[in-house]
């Protein structure tokens, strides 16, 4: 969940790093540090805790003509947010940075504290510090040291260290991400968690496997050598041309990174079904629909959990093919039941959360076909299944996810129809391409109307909690529509099913308590009367529903009426769309960082 970005070159390396660290601040923005060889040879670092920008002040007005760096924004695990605790860590002639959590850290650090190692902060980081230091003073080579180290602490991670007295930075994974590139044209290396740090920097990434050692020197002739973990010459890597843009981290005319990624939407929804039925997407969504499963394990985290709750929709629906979601950070725990010609269907918005992984790894084990819907081609998940459909979002920089869901949801409605015969009717794939228009035009029409929806947000933003209910396909929806709002602005959110509030939850509903109801053309008496049950008890209505519905409209005290027309099963994404907006001015109103929110990070890559 942390930021890592490392650079050896002959251009200013501080300021490189840095603009790396900014692109991955979403990745953890509790503290930032980075630590640098500068023009005497000394080893410098620098660190602080809160946002990037203290550190960049701390750093402001200092000319360093540095050649060799490490950088590190950090989401804590192992302990409190300050500057002490804040990554990188330093010993002598070391100087480490670290995403991930060692599970044995607790063992290891009394064993070290016995043998005088003299620990300065609470992280569990330092623990693989002072290992390396103690490896390095047998006499081990910086190389063997590191391997040594690494063989000794358990968990996911990732550590890249820097050592001032060979001028190199090694760096080694297991379970977290890691990608190394190379700029020939000006003798740089790079390393970093995320791909996208180096887009613009590095002309080809490198993505190492498990226990590869990745060797960045300036006197090595290839600039940057692996080693597999018996210290020999690997090529357990994947490699790739850099093909990412920079321009995403740019806010443009809008004042919130999500902002701008709510009104990407309709493009990217139109350009989706292009990708898929006439450019380099069709391959891929042709050999997803090969194998036809006789069910999907169906794993997922948060936002991406709920996408696939609609996707389960599509699947079982159109193709009668069972479906079991779960949440992936419980289905390797229960043991489940994995059994010949089942698949496994992973949805990610970064391709590389822990728990995701992890029960992808399980069903590999178990010889399930793999699947993944996911937005970064090459990322972990990428990598580890056995086919991908890319979701086509472009870089999502807000930590709360909109564009992401909406393009997992649409990705996942591709799979159903490249599951059944009709992905080979042209009028089939006619007849779909012109529903992802005409859901592209009508949230268009959406956020052409958002003054409207800022001015419910202005008259509700207070009240003490927010109930959201839907029915059928909009449960899923309610369920995205209050953890948005949990995520952004702090408040106390639930999503339900809309018949189950009688069954317990009602009881909370009073004068302070506000009811998002999302009403569909689709099962609408009863979700009316289920609003009215609410409306009895004085709670606050709040109705996202079908236009020009006078009962809605008088049963409501705020009504914002949408048209359905056309859309069918598209129409939870349709509705989602209100729900993002309004989190987003409810924020606002709120006063909240609504781009990085607290205690919450883009890429969960610890368990």
């Amino acid at each position: 969940m942390c930021g890592i970005v490392g650079h050896i070159g002959p251009k200013d390396s501080v300021n490189i790093v840095l603009e790396g660290l900014r692109r991955l601040e979403y990745r953890g923005y509790d503290s930032a540090g980075v630590s640098f060889i500068d023009e005497s040879d000394e080893l410098q670092i620098y660190k602080k805790s809160g946002k990037l920008d203290n550190l960049k002040g701390l750093l402001e007005g200092k000319d360093f003509k540095a050649r060799m760096c490490i950088g590190h924004t950090r989401w804590a695990t192992h302990g409190e947010v300050n500057d002490t605790n804040s990554h990188p860590h330093m010993k002598d002639h070391i100087s480490i940075v670290h995403n991930g959590i060692i599970e044995n850290a607790s063992a290891l650090r009394k064993e070290l504290a016995a043998g005088g190692y003299e620990f300065q902060s609470q992280t569990d980081s330092e623990v693989f510090l002072s290992l390396l230091t103690r490896e390095l003073a047998t006499g081990k080579s910086f190389k063997q040291a590191m391997l040594d180290s690494f063989s000794l602490v358990e968990g996911n991670s990732a550590f890249v260290v820097l050592n001032k007295d060979v001028f190199e930075i090694m760096s080694i994974k297991k379970g977290a991400p890691l990608v190394c590139g190379i700029n020939t044209v000006d003798s740089e290396a790079f390393v970093s968690s995320d791909p996208y740090a180096l887009a613009g920097m590095a002309s080809r990434l490198y993505f190492p496997a498990d226990n590869v050692l990745c060797h960045l020197s300036a006197k090595n002739k290839n600039l940057i050598n692996f080693y597999d973990s018996e210290g020999n010459p690997t090529e357990n890597y994947m490699s790739k041309k850099q093909d990412m843009s920079v321009g995403p981290t740019d806010k443009g005319e809008f004042e919130h990174f999500m902002l701008k990624e709510i009104h990407e939407q309709p493009e990217l929804i139109r350009s989706l079904t292009q990708f898929y039925f006439h450019g380099e997407g069709l391959e891929s969504l042709l050999k997803a629909g090969e194998f036809v499963p006789s069910k999907f394990h169906m794993t997922a985290c948060g936002t991406a959990y709920y996408a696939g709750l609609l996707i389960r929709d599509f699947l079982e629906a159109y193709n009668r093919i069972p479906c079991s979601p779960e949440l992936a950070s419980e289905f390797r725990y229960r043991k489940p039941l994995l059994q010949e010609g089942e698949s496994g269907l992973f949805i990610s918005q970064s391709g590389e959360t822990a728990d995701t992984l992890a029960a992808q790894e399980l069903c590999t084990e178990n010889n399930i076909k793999t699947l993944s819907i996911v937005n970064v081609d090459g990322s972990t998940l990428f990598r580890n299944c056995d086919n991908n459909l890319l979701i086509r979002a472009g870089m999502e920089i807000g930590v709360a996810s909109t564009k992401a869901f909406t393009q997992q949801v649409l990705t996942g409605r591709l799979l159903s129809l490249a599951l059944s015969k009709e992905m080979n009717e042209e009028a089939s794939r006619v007849k779909l391409t012109a529903k992802f228009s005409l859901l592209a035009e009508k949230i268009d029409h959406l956020i052409s109307r958002s003054e409207e929806i800022k001015n419910i947000a202005e008259s509700i933003y207070n009240h003490k909690g927010f109930f959201y209910t839907g029915r059928g396909i909009y449960f899923p929806v309610a369920l995205e529509g209050a953890l948005k709002l949990k995520e952004i602005a702090y408040v106390h959110a639930e999503g339900y099913a809309a018949g189950e509030l009688k069954h317990g939850p009602i009881a909370m509903i009073d004068e302070d308590m506000v009811n998002v109801a999302l009403v569909g053309p689709e099962l609408f008496e009863k979700t009316v009367s289920n609003i009215q049950e609410i409306k009895a008890r004085k709670g606050v209505i709040l109705t996202i529903g079908p236009k020009d519905h006078e009962e809605l409209a008088e049963l409501s005290d705020y009504y914002f009426g949408i048209d359905f027309d056309g859309l069918e099963e598209l129409s939870p994404i349709y509705i989602n769309i209100v729900n993002q907006l309004l989190a987003y001015y409810i924020a606002k109103y709120k006063g909240t960082d609504i781009d990085k929110p607290r205690n919450l990070a883009k890429s969960v890559t610890v368990e």
